[in-house]
């Protein structure tokens, strides 16, 4: 079995998603969350499932003290779902080609520094967009810069409110992001 790592930085729904899929498949599963965030939800749903977490300071991810740790872990794959911090180069040059980020427009559009979350589909909707989509790609060095492995679009109808859209990428999020995970550990084989 494969060993994925997960850091999120909020509710989790992604890492849950991620988790359960895993549950039901002989490919790889979920052996450990990370987050910045002590009081992250992803924190609660991985307790859930009986996967160890551990919470870091921004401090510990850039100093070597996470790196330390996933090492201990020696992971296939580690897949950032809604984790916020930018990934420090030691763990990128670490775990190359095997760091993976969704991101929550199709990229290169709406990528980069604050370009997180709502304040992606807000600016959406204010450019008058009629199409977004998910974007999962490699983890290098830049935000949202990194060889780009799947993208899915959904048409947008022009009178969404940034929360209609949130929706939309959502349900796109849990549809793909396991799917293309698995793919990614079966190519790794």
């Amino acid at each position: 079995m494969k060993k994925i790592v997960v850091f999120a930085s909020g509710s989790g729904t992604n890492a849950e998603n991620i988790i359960k899929y895993f549950e039901k498949t002989k490919t790889g599963n979920v052996v450990a969350v990370f987050t910045n965030n002590r009081n992250a939800g992803v924190l609660e749903r991985a307790k859930t499932y009986e996967i160890q977490t551990n919470v870091f300071s921004k401090e510990q991810l850039f100093e070597g003290e996470v790196l330390h740790k996933v090492n201990e872990i020696q992971p296939d794959l580690i897949v950032l779902a809604g984790f916020l911090l930018k990934f420090p180069a030691n763990i990128i040059a670490a775990y190359p080609d095997k760091i993976i980020n969704i991101h929550p427009a199709l990229l290169p559009k709406y990528g980069g520094t604050g370009m997180y979350g709502m304040h992606i589909h807000k600016a959406i909707v204010a450019n008058k967009e009629n199409e977004t989509g998910i974007t999962i790609h490699f983890v290098n060095e830049n935000y949202d810069e990194g060889n780009i492995i799947f993208q899915q679009n959904v048409v947008l109808a022009g009178d969404e409110t940034p929360e209609e859209v949130a929706h939309k990428i959502h349900d796109l999020e849990q549809k793909y992001f396991p799917t293309v995970i698995e793919e990614i550990l079966n190519l790794k084989s």
